[in-house]
């Protein structure tokens, strides 16, 4: 798959923009807790996102945790569109300041990502969907913010997402139990994840 990445000339709007020959144009920016918060309260709302661990939020508390998520320096929310409409919901965290943290040897320069894909809707199932979606976020972590190594950490039970991150790339890590993290503004329960990492030589070899 040949594309095109410059996030130096992206719109203001967009921290990263990307065109990928033959899906279209790819653009990440910052999620607006309140504006975005009927997007992505539909997209955590169903069944098929239950893993992500929103389902029976109102719309109310999904912007108050993206409002929260605005306010801290380690991890951040974006909004990812596919030709302005949008496609998906990109996070990104510093590991050592994060539960997964615990879990496995933290290099210097890793990035943590978690990624919810949208429904297909109108656009009806397109192949290549959720790779294309994907490389975009690895352009942005690896190449855009300049980091050698990004890791994630799906639920063990959710097979599909990682067969999807093992086919980018990445190199399939431990199984580890997540902490329960039980704070005023924040509660996480224990979680058993599927650790994969995905170095930036690797994606993008030379």
């Amino acid at each position: 798959m040949s594309d095109r990445q410059d996030s130096r000339n992206a719109p203001d709007v967009y921290v990263h923009e990307q065109v990928i020959d033959g899906f279209g144009t790819v653009g990440i920016r910052p999620l607006d807790a309140e504006g975005d918060a009927d997007v992505v309260h539909g997209w955590v709302s169903e069944e098929r996102a239950a893993f992500w661990g929103m389902n029976g939020l109102t719309r109310d508390q999904v912007a108050e945790i993206y409002a929260h998520m605005a306010g801290l320096d380690t991890h951040h929310a974006f909004l990812t569109e596919l030709d302005g409409e949008p496609v998906a919901l990109l996070q990104t965290y510093e590991p050592a300041e994060d539960r997964v943290g615990e879990c496995y040897p933290v290099e210097p320069g890793d990035i943590g990502v978690h990624v919810l894909i949208a429904p297909a809707g109108g656009r009806g199932v397109r192949p290549g969907w959720s790779a294309a979606l994907i490389g975009a976020f690895s352009s942005y972590v690896l190449v855009g913010l300049d980091r050698p190594r990004v890791v994630v950490d799906p639920d063990v039970r959710n097979g599909k997402a990682v067969a999807r991150f093992l086919r980018q790339g990445f190199e399939e890590g431990p199984v580890v139990t997540l902490p329960e993290i039980d704070l005023p503004d924040v509660y996480l329960p224990e979680k058993k994840a599927q650790l994969a990492f995905l170095r930036r030589e690797v994606a993008f070899p030379g």
